[in-house]
C-alpha cells in the first residue's frame, strides 16, 4: 500500500488575496480539510487549508501563510498529499483507494500476465485502468468496471482483467 496518498492538486490563483483553486480527490470534496496538513509528495513542504466556498467543477481554499496572488501562483499544479495512515478505513468491499491499485499484477483468468496496473484515471464518465503491459507496448486503457475488471485481490497483489476483443488483438501483436 502507498505510503502517501494524493488527496488534492493546487491550481491556479483566486483573487488578489492568497486563494487558490483546489481539485480534491476525496469522496466528500470538503473532506480534504479533516485530515490535517497537507503535505507535498516529498514531505518538505506541509500545507494547512482552510476551504472558503464550492465553486463549479472545484473548491476556493485558503492557505495558512498564503496572503497575496503571487504567493498563490507559485503552487500551481502542486500536489497534496496526506500519509495513508489518516486516511479512514474503507468500510464498503470492492471498494479501493486508488493509490491502493497502483503497482499490482494484472492477470487474465487464466492467471496469464497482461501487465502491471500504472494509473487510475477519470476522464468524467468513470474510473479508467491505465496498464503498462508486460515487455514492451504501448499502455493499455480498460474501464474500471465489473465487466472488464472482475476481481481485485489486494492481498494477492493482483486484478483480474478481462479486455474487450479489440483490445486483446493488440496486445497479442
Amino acid at each position: 500500500m502507498a505510503e502517501k496518498v494524493c488527496i488534492a492538486r493546487i491550481g491556479a490563483a483566486h483573487g488578489v488575496r492568497g486563494e487558490v483553486k483546489l481539485w480534491p480527490f476525496t469522496e466528500d470534496p470538503a473532506a480534504v480539510t479533516s485530515y490535517g496538513p497537507l503535505e507535498t509528495a516529498d514531505g518538505k513542504r506541509t500545507f494547512d487549508l482552510e476551504i472558503v466556498r464550492a465553486a463549479k467543477d472545484h473548491l476556493i481554499a485558503r492557505i495558512k501563510g498564503i496572503a497575496d496572488r503571487d504567493a498563490a501562483a507559485a503552487l500551481t499544479n502542486l500536489d497534496l498529499y496526506v500519509p495513508r495512515e489518516r486516511l479512514p478505513a474503507i468500510a464498503e468491499p470492492d471498494t479501493f483507494y486508488h493509490s491502493d491499485l497502483i503497482g499490482l499484477d494484472a492477470i487474465r483468468e487464466d492467471g496469464s500476465q497482461v501487465g502491471t496496473v500504472h494509473a487510475i484515471h477519470n476522464f468524467g464518465a468513470g474510473d479508467v485502468v491505465e496498464i503498462t503491459p508486460t515487455g514492451s507496448g504501448e499502455p493499455v486503457m480498460l474501464p474500471f468496471n465489473e465487466a472488464t475488471v472482475p476481481r481485485v485481490d489486494l492481498a494477492k497483489k493482483q486484478i483480474v482483467v478481462m479486455p474487450p476483443a479489440g483490445i486483446e488483438a493488440r496486445e497479442d501483436e
